[in-house]
């Protein structure tokens, strides 16, 4: 395992039982030996292969089930309930994050634990970004999105490509650049460790799950992401 990731295995220790990871492409996490998993994404293996051109295809997982955190209806999960799911990076992909909480909660039994992380900007390619707003999350959830907009990738692209702003010819090539970032489902939205934490505590109220927090790590200490377990609550 890669030594800035060392720190989950302290979150995966608190896992037991049968569980789901979603998105873990090349790096799914290292479970104990009492845990089963199956894995869940938005597309196949080899779909996924071919938009990420840049990973060996050889070190991705089998995806087991497809699932669109965005849209699908949770009940359609057969499997489901699980002892635990687990989301690693995905949710700075997604359009509407706070129904993708509620959606992880819905997927674990009473008792049952989500496992979450995200980057945290600080030490990221989106560093340059400004942070989202809790209250432009909550719009977006209230409103129903299922789409991530154009807005959301040109923001990408201003933070982590300013260079191609400078070409003369941009009105004509933003559109290109856009469908790029789209369907590699770059990151959408940003967050520092603080600012997830307290978007998970808002997001929660919001949706009137009860869940306690057993495990975070901040990106101060260990210059990646804020991770977390958390355990549902009748």
């Amino acid at each position: 395992m890669n030594p800035h990731l060392s720190h989950r295995q302290q979150g995966y220790a608190l896992l037991n039982g049968h569980g789901l990871e979603i998105g873990a492409l090349h790096q799914p996490a290292v479970l104990p030996k009492n845990c089963s998993v199956v894995y869940s994404d938005i597309c196949t293996k080899k779909e996924g292969a071919t938009v990420f051109g840049e990973i060996d295809s050889k070190g991705m997982v089998e995806v087991d089930i497809i699932f669109d955190l965005d849209r699908d209806d949770p009940g359609s999960l057969a499997e489901a309930p699980f002892d635990f799911v687990i989301l690693n990076h995905v949710i700075e992909h997604l359009a509407n994050p706070i129904r993708a909480v509620g959606v992880l909660f819905e997927l674990v039994s009473p008792s049952g634990q989500v496992l979450i992380s995200a980057p945290d900007k600080d030490y990221t390619f989106d560093r340059d970004r400004a942070l989202t707003p809790f209250e432009h999350l909550r719009r977006e959830y209230h409103d129903g999105v299922t789409e991530v907009s154009d807005d959301h990738y040109v923001d990408f692209l201003r933070g982590v490509h300013p260079e191609i702003f400078e070409h003369p010819d941009i009105d004509r090539l933003l559109p290109q650049h856009i469908a790029n970032v789209r369907r590699r489902r770059e990151h959408a939205h940003v967050w520092s460790s603080t600012s997830f934490r307290e978007f998970m505590d808002h997001a929660l109220r919001l949706l009137g799950i009860r869940a306690t927090r057993l495990f975070e790590h901040y990106g101060d200490q260990n210059g990646f992401e804020y991770f977390s377990v958390w355990r549902k609550e009748a």
